[in-house]
């Protein structure tokens, strides 16, 4: 079996795979303050609440935008699982070419994510992932990379109105039945929802205008994606587990490399 991680800026997201299936997923906080030994200790603790037993992991891979994490959790997994981690990177057999000025500044989780869109859907596709920020990343049908966006998500906006208005409240990110509201709440929720809907059809159809791709295959993912589009309008994929299974595919790809990587 296969453990996956993909650590976020705000969130990080563990999987066991067992094959291609996904068989225990863990979200947690993700934080600096851990040592070593707490970070491998609570990795390893998961397992005590769930039927896999840490010790049926043969392999782990890690995806991590966050470098400061990263001598703990990579130390932690070696303490308490015994195992070298797979280190997601931009030199590793992915499939994509990465056409950019400096491949390394291609964060490893959109890396991630376009790997398994082409593997999965195939190119040409809109990778659009509702996380810290939102990402808007275009591959053509070769695994080429086309061009990448990025702009604040919805929870940055949402934090950064709080903690800028004095006046303003702290709000759980909903969709409003109309935006036509009459309290703080449902303001404040219409305009980061809607402005943010407003934002994905902006740019999904300047991308498809721009690159002349009317039938570009759009798939969204991130814990929020679920609020932009809640009906399938705007999507035509919803994977909330794309990054876990890129990490996974990622893994295939590169077991025979691994002592390179």
């Amino acid at each position: 079996m296969i453990l996956v991680i993909d650590i976020g800026n705000t969130n990080s997201v563990l999987g066991v795979y067992e094959g291609e299936k996904l068989i225990a997923r863990w979200r947690m906080t993700t934080t600096n303050t851990r040592t070593a030994d707490e970070t491998g200790q609570f990795i390893h603790s998961l397992f005590d609440y769930s039927d896999v037993s840490a010790d049926s992991i043969d392999n782990i891979i890690i995806s991590s935008v966050v470098p400061d994490i990263m001598y703990s959790i990579t130390q932690g997994i070696r303490r308490y699982f015994n195992i070298e981690p797979m280190i997601v990177n931009p030199s590793m057999e992915t499939g994509i070419k990465l056409n950019m000025d400096n491949p390394r500044e291609m964060g490893a989780d959109r890396i991630v994510n376009l790997v398994a869109a082409n593997e999965i859907y195939k190119g040409p596709v809109l990778v659009i992932d509702y996380s810290t920020a939102t990402t808007f990343d275009v591959i053509d049908e070769e695994g080429n990379f086309i061009t990448g966006i990025t702009a604040p998500g919805i929870q940055v906006c949402a934090d950064a109105l709080y903690e800028r208005a004095a006046q303003l409240p702290k709000i759980a990110i909903e969709k409003p039945k109309s935006v036509i509201t009459k309290n703080t709440v449902g303001c404040i929720q219409a305009g980061l929802v809607f402005g943010h809907i407003g934002e994905t059809v902006y740019i999904v159809n300047k991308i498809k205008e721009e690159l002349n791709m009317p039938n570009l295959k759009v798939v969204a993912t991130g814990g929020l994606a679920r609020v932009i589009d809640p009906d399938g309008s705007i999507f035509d994929v919803l994977d909330p587990y794309l990054t876990l299974k890129g990490l996974r595919i990622l893994y295939e790809k590169n077991i025979g490399n691994k002592s390179e990587i």
